[in-house]
């Protein structure tokens, strides 16, 4: 079993069955990347608001791969082993005009940049601490047949996922659909709640090491598995508070809940409105809470009350 290193200079931007594989791997091999963080390097530790304005957005979602994947054939399942993954000390969380849960209240852009060099943690405000637990937020097998095909949306074959458990000791299962798997993987984040509220987690550049190897079996979509432990080890301990959305539509109702939230968070932590937005996206977590009771869902905003303290617990 090899260890390969993939070229920092090789990214793409679409899924597509031609594009070339840039590494050839045998199964049980491991590759270790250098990622670029999702605005492939437009917005950087020195960036200020303006700089959304002028993103390019044909090279967002710079993506380090093809990696071709031996004996992997459409119908198996390729595994990927998550063994390590890093910031590279810096990181950051925006307002993107038109994107993001709550797009129509948010219409103007913000922008935070963050010191990640402590590496477990960093500071939204000197009194409030944020757990890093870095991921990749694309890891994805090019889908069958794709021809210049968006990084965003996620599908089956995974992708876009923004799943915030896949994180080292995680291992993730993808259904190959094109021969040799061609997995790409990039759009880090230092940290992120589940939802990504805002459309943008704390975004980073980042070093990862993945082992990769074939099953012979066949999966209907993305599957997951992590380290034995809890999923939130660094606020666990804490106490939790939650506002909830009711209602026959889980998105308005996952709308209204972070609403709630954010109302709370100006009230009782004095943040303004765009701040209070962010860390929902890098903290809070939505939630289904129920889905059967005669049409009336509920969606709960999950928020850690340890991020409070002066030191994490």
């Amino acid at each position: 079993m090899a260890t390969h290193y993939f070229p920092t200079d090789r990214v793409h931007f679409t899924w597509d069955a031609g594009n070339e594989p840039v590494l050839t791997i045998a199964d049980g091999d491991t590759v270790v990347y250098e990622t670029r963080d999702v605005s492939d390097n437009q917005i950087g530790p020195d960036s200020d608001v303006g700089v959304i304005a002028t993103l390019d957005w044909n090279r967002v979602y710079p993506l380090s791969g093809p990696v071709y994947v031996e004996g992997a054939e459409p119908g198996d399942t390729l595994a990927i082993e998550i063994l390590d993954i890093h910031t590279k000390g810096w990181g950051w969380t925006a307002i993107l005009p038109g994107l993001g849960l709550l797009a129509d209240d948010f219409t103007e852009p913000y922008l935070r940049i963050f010191d990640l060099t402590e590496g477990d943690v960093t500071y939204f405000r000197e009194d409030i601490t944020v757990p890093l637990d870095p991921f990749m937020g694309t890891m994805g097998v090019c889908p069958a047949g794709a021809s210049g095909t968006p990084i965003m949306p996620p599908g089956t074959f995974g992708g876009n996922l923004d799943t915030r458990q896949l994180v080292r000791g995680t291992t993730l299962y993808l259904p190959v659909q094109e021969a040799g798997a061609l997995f790409s993987t990039g759009d880090a984040h230092g940290c992120q709640g589940d939802g990504e509220i805002c459309v943008t987690g704390l975004e980073a550049p980042m070093y990862a090491t993945m082992r990769f190897s074939v099953e012979k079996r066949s999966i209907p979509g993305p599957q997951w598995r992590t380290a034995p432990g809890p999923l939130t080890p660094a606020v666990d301990d804490g106490s939790f508070f939650a506002t909830t959305g009711v209602g026959p539509d889980l998105f308005e109702n996952a709308r209204n809940a972070t609403r709630a939230m954010i109302d709370y968070l100006v009230a009782e932590k004095d943040l303004s409105r765009e701040d209070a937005y962010l860390l929902c996206s890098l903290v809070v977590d939505l939630k289904i809470s129920e889905i059967v009771d005669a049409g009336q869902f509920v969606v709960s905003a999950v928020l850690p009350e340890a991020i409070f303290a002066l030191e994490m617990l």
